[in-house]
């Protein structure tokens, strides 16, 4: 059998969680349903509007987009953002079967990497016919706890609530320099190339540096799309380019530097096979990060977000 088969598809009541009302736990309410693997797809709790009906309460929400095929049991009724969409059983359904469906949709999420979005094809996914007899037996009063959800939104959790801001927006740009084997020579000088590890360093050489520290390396060819921080003087290879901040106000420690340079290697699937991640084409990329209510990057965010990390004080 099919999805389509099993459940009623429709789309999700499509809204937009920043033109909401975000409210407590324990405020009139209802939970804001978004396209994240994590808390059960839950990232708000929002006031109801007048006129807009939440999807109902025992549906599946499962995101067409974004974490594609992240599907959960909704409990309570819900408001939900874009390319998310509500599957009603079509006949009586239990929530151990519920369940059973939403584990068994999301297994196929793997089919639709690289920015596949399931909206044409999610009726299409096929499930078993028979419910093995375990499923309907099944307690849940010991995982209970994992279902309900804890809507508290928090920018480490809910990254739906990021806003996208131009790589040239934030950085100046700059590119590294040639070198040739027979130009190098050994010395103390670190020589940034393009590769995936020892934060980029290839190797020691003698020479004087072509830039100076604490800005973030990125890798154009190569292994591309690979981001480090350099809090020394360097030299670095052709296949790669430096971002410095253009905020002179704004230092970059290595903290917002590491948030930023996880992101970016977020992007890089964007680049592989062969692709090289040029600079015209790095300076117009897009990066997701969390921001201010004035809709600027949440600097403050980012490094204490870091420190909060086990074995930040190792960095």
């Amino acid at each position: 059998m099919k999805v389509r088969d099993i459940f009623k598809i429709k789309y999700g009541v499509n809204l937009e969680l920043d033109k909401l009302n975000i409210v407590s736990k324990d405020e009139p309410g209802v939970n804001f349903v978004a396209r994240t693997s994590r808390n059960n797809g839950v990232v708000a709790r929002v006031a109801l509007i007048d006129g807009v009906k939440p999807n109902p309460a025992g549906t599946l929400s499962c995101a067409g987009g974004g974490s594609v095929l992240s599907t959960f049991v909704q409990e309570e009724p819900y408001y939900s953002g874009r390319d998310l969409y509500i599957l009603e059983p079509i006949s009586n359904m239990t929530i151990q079967v519920k369940l059973f469906y939403a584990y068994l949709i999301g297994l196929n999420k793997y089919k639709y990497s690289y920015g596949r979005q399931a909206n044409r094809t999610l009726g299409e996914i096929e499930l078993p016919t028979k419910i093995p007899d375990w499923v309907h037996s099944f307690d849940l009063s010991e995982y209970y706890k994992l279902i309900v959800t804890n809507v508290k939104s928090s920018p480490e959790t809910d990254t739906y609530n990021w806003l996208d801001f131009r790589l040239m927006d934030i950085f100046n740009f700059s590119k590294g320099k040639r070198l040739t084997k027979e130009d190098m020579s050994l010395g103390k000088l670190n020589y940034i190339g393009a590769i995936s590890e020892n934060n980029g360093i290839r190797q020691k050489i003698d020479g004087k540096p072509t830039h100076k520290g604490n800005c973030i390396t990125v890798n154009y060819n190569g292994s591309v799309g690979e981001a480090f921080y350099q809090k020394e003087e360097f030299w670095a290879s052709d296949d790669v380019n430096i971002l410095r901040l253009k905020s002179t106000e704004l230092i970059l420690t290595k903290y917002i530097a590491l948030f930023i340079c996880t992101v970016i290697k977020a992007n890089k699937y964007r680049f592989g096979y062969g692709r090289k991640w040029t600079l015209e084409k790095m300076k117009e990329s897009i990066i997701k990060l969390p921001a201010t209510k004035q809709r600027l990057p949440d600097w403050e965010f980012m490094e204490s977000y870091i420190k909060s990390l086990p074995y930040s004080d190792k960095i």
